[in-house]
């Protein structure tokens, strides 16, 4: 067993020594890499360290997002660890990228969607200030589980975007897929990002009326400055973390 820790380690330094990863664990506790970006004015929240993992809380069906990076990055992917501890009415969990300004495209895991009862998936580019949006895919997919861990991730490259929940592909560009409202259904066609107004920006993951935690966040790509390490200590993600390093 130590030799196999051992040869463990030794991948994870590795990976984190190569360009174009960027890692973030807060272990160290420092927060500088990140800022808030609210969206709709959310209500007031807290973002805080335990145990070397980043919780926060939001009481409102606005969403508050973590971001980090700027506009050299460009094509990348960025996946993040995550950890519904508690729900305090309908609201979503999500995971974005090419934050720029105002704009965001991200792809979320809700409920209560156009007065619709059953949770889903909703990728979408948004204006947070001008509170206009453009909706990239929907279709029903089940909530996250409460005090467990899932794991999030969304790729863009170009003007294709991919993304996963616990390493299964839920929607890529061109995808079909059917819309279902008002008792009627809508053949659609995934839309490609050409529909987003910038291909450049930074990268983060969001929520609303939860109390969440969030770690290992690694976003990977040419443009991504290399920085930071992969945390060994909470076994319950080790396999989860493995599996998403061999993907990219």
């Amino acid at each position: 067993m130590k030799s196999a820790i051992t040869g463990w380690l030794i991948f994870f330094f590795t990976f984190s020594a190569l360009a174009g990863t960027f890692v973030e664990t807060f272990e160290g506790g420092n927060l500088e890499d990140w800022q808030e970006l609210n969206v709709h004015d959310a209500a007031p929240g807290t973002w805080e360290i335990l145990d070397g993992e980043l919780q926060g809380t939001n009481q409102g069906g606005a969403a508050r997002l973590f971001i980090t990076g700027d506009e050299t990055w460009q094509d990348y992917s960025i996946q993040v660890d995550v950890k519904p501890l508690k729900k305090h009415g309908p609201g979503k969990i999500g995971i974005a990228a090419r934050v720029k300004g105002t704009w965001i495209f991200w792809c979320n895991i809700m409920d209560l969607v156009l007065n619709d009862p059953e949770s889903k998936v909703i990728c979408s580019s948004r204006d947070v200030q001008a509170r206009t949006s453009e909706m990239f895919y929907i279709a029903p997919h089940r909530l996250l589980k409460l005090n467990k861990w899932s794991q999030l991730k969304l790729r863009v490259s170009g003007d294709h975007f991919t993304f996963w929940v616990n390493e299964k592909k839920i929607v890529e560009t061109g995808d079909d897929f059917i819309f279902q409202h008002d008792d009627q259904e809508f053949k659609l066609k995934t839309s490609d990002l050409s529909r987003h107004p910038t291909n450049i920006g930074g990268a983060g993951f969001g929520f609303s009326n939860h109390t969440v935690r969030f770690d290992n966040i690694t976003i990977t790509g040419d443009s991504i400055p290399n920085s930071g390490g992969l945390s060994v200590t909470p076994r319950e993600r080790l396999a989860t973390t493995w599996g998403s390093l061999k993907e990219f």
